[in-house]
C-alpha cells in the first residue's frame, strides 16, 4: 500500500487518470460480453431456422446460398459499422467470431471429438500426407516424398485405412 501512496503523491493527476481509465476499461470489458451475447441472441432470433414449435432446425451460422442472403446483408452492415468506428479487418473478424460462438458455434479447436485412438489419428494424418503427394505429382512437382509414397500407403492400410479412398 505504501508504494501506491508514493505513486499517488508523486504523480497526482497522472495516477488519477490511470485509475479512471482502468476502471472505465474494466466496466466496458464486462459489458462487451453482454453486448456480444445480446447481438448473438438477436441474430439467432432473426436468422435461425426453426420449426412451428420453435425448435432449432439450423442455426444462422450454418446457412448457405439463398438462405444466407439476409444474414449476408447483416454481416455487411456489421463490417461497415465496425470499419466506420475505426476497426480493421482482423478485429472485425474476431468480434464476428465471438458473436458466432455466443450463438452456439463451436470453433474447430473447441469441438468435442470422438475418442479416436492414436492409430486412427495417425491413419488420418497419413491420408492427408499421401493425398498431398498425389496432388503435387498431378501438378508435375517432383518431390522425394513420391519415393516413399508406397511405404506410406502400406502404413495407412496397416492402420486400417482404405487405399481406395486415397487421391
Amino acid at each position: 500500500m505504501e508504494n501506491q501512496n508514493e505513486v499517488m503523491s508523486i504523480n497526482g493527476n497522472t495516477y488519477s487518470n490511470l485509475v479512471a481509465s482502468r476502471q472505465a476499461l474494466i466496466k466496458v470489458a464486462k459489458s462487451t460480453g453482454d453486448l456480444i451475447g445480446n447481438y448473438a441472441t438477436n441474430l439467432c432470433s432473426t436468422f435461425n431456422v426453426v420449426d412451428a414449435e420453435g425448435n432449432l432446425i439450423k442455426p444462422w451460422y450454418e446457412l448457405k446460398g439463398k438462405d444466407r442472403q439476409g444474414l449476408k446483408l447483416e454481416r455487411d452492415e456489421f463490417v461497415k459499422g465496425m470499419t466506420e468506428a475505426g476497426y480493421g479487418k482482423g478485429t472485425i473478424d474476431v468480434y464476428w467470431q465471438r458473436v458466432k460462438e455466443a450463438s452456439g458455434y463451436e470453433t474447430t479447436g473447441n469441438r468435442v471429438t470422438a475418442n479416436e485412438t492414436t492409430d486412427q489419428k495417425n491413419a488420418k494424418d497419413l491420408k492427408t500426407i499421401i493425398n498431398r503427394i498425389f496432388k503435387a505429382e498431378e501438378a508435375g512437382e517432383e518431390c522425394l516424398s513420391s519415393e516413399v509414397k508406397g511405404l506410406l500407403m502400406t502404413a495407412f492400410e496397416k492402420l486400417g485405412g482404405d487405399v481406395d479412398t486415397l487421391g
